[in-house]
């Protein structure tokens, strides 16, 4: 089977890669169903990427029916070791405009009805998330943003929050959000990130702002076909970052994210059930 080191996942509006060459189109089967598509395993500037249309072609899947631990899995599977997710975003801030771009480095969780762990029936496993993104992944994202010409406005850090949608917030709702100070607003980066981090990658978010959701008093509320406009004018931008991402995002990884299971795991290895052992057998078997 093909295999690639890094990840993307692509969110609305991204359902293919710019300039990816030599693509095989791999289907992959995981133990928790089948991932939004197929992945498609390239060669992007001299780099093996693995591209995943987190929605499907054709924009089929909805946030709340993401099936985010075939997804992650699958990658895990082809040999990813850093994941990149593309999504949009509605911003929070009057500073953060549509059209900008925003890196968060951390995250709020207000979804309901997503399972958030590879783990559970018959083994307990407490990773740190205290910081939810990968910083070296960000720092290079950001770095290769400003070695665009022109550099896109991009904000480096902020909070991300994740709602459970598939609506819009209301009024109300995007009031006390701005109250709590967070910085744009998505509906995908939750159970992604805590996945990833389960499975030991790297993950940052390249953030593409199309709105101001419902709280501004002069812009018109945040609605779909508001979204896909600004996302097809943003797309482009978000493709050469990446072209330009993936060539120095180095193989060795210093940021920690690659043994987060080392001290996480708390079931003791003999209670372990041996249908979950085998399962769990990509993430966990260097630790039994």
């Amino acid at each position: 089977m093909a295999s690639a080191r890094i990840g993307v996942i692509g969110g609305s509006g991204l359902y293919q890669m710019e300039g990816l060459t030599d693509v095989e189109e791999v289907r992959v089967a995981t133990p928790f169903g089948d991932p939004s598509d197929s992945i498609f395993v390239g060669n992007l500037h001299g780099q093996s990427m693995a591209f995943l249309p987190r929605h499907g072609r054709g924009h089929r899947i909805s946030p709340s029916e993401l099936n985010s631990r075939a997804n992650i899995y699958a990658l895990k599977s082809l040999g990813v070791e850093s994941i990149i997710s593309v999504s949009a975003v509605g911003s929070m801030r009057e500073d953060i405009h549509p059209l900008d771009i925003v890196l968060p480095d951390q995250i709020i969780d207000r979804t309901r009805s997503r399972v958030s762990t590879f783990f559970g029936d018959g083994i307990v496993v407490h990773i740190g998330f205290a910081e939810p993104f990968c910083p070296r992944l960000s720092e290079v994202l950001y770095q290769a943003a400003q070695r665009l010409s022109p550099a896109p406005r991009v904000h480096r850090g902020g909070t991300y929050l994740c709602i459970e949608g598939p609506q819009f917030s209301t009024k109300a709702e995007s009031r006390l959000y701005r109250q709590w100070g967070v910085d744009v607003i998505g509906m995908t980066a939750i159970p992604e990130a805590k996945l990833a981090r389960e499975a030991e990658m790297c993950y940052a978010q390249l953030a593409l702002v199309t709105d101001y959701d419902v709280w501004h008093e002069t812009e018109g509320p945040v609605s779909a076909d508001l979204i896909v406009a600004n996302l097809q004018r943003n797309v482009h931008t978000a493709s050469a970052i990446l072209a330009k991402a993936v060539q120095a995002i180095g193989e060795e990884r210093t940021c920690g994210c690659g043994d987060a299971l080392k001290t996480a795991i708390i079931t003791a290895p003999n209670y372990i059930p041996a249908q979950k052992r085998e399962q769990l057998a990509l993430l966990i078997g260097k630790y039994l």
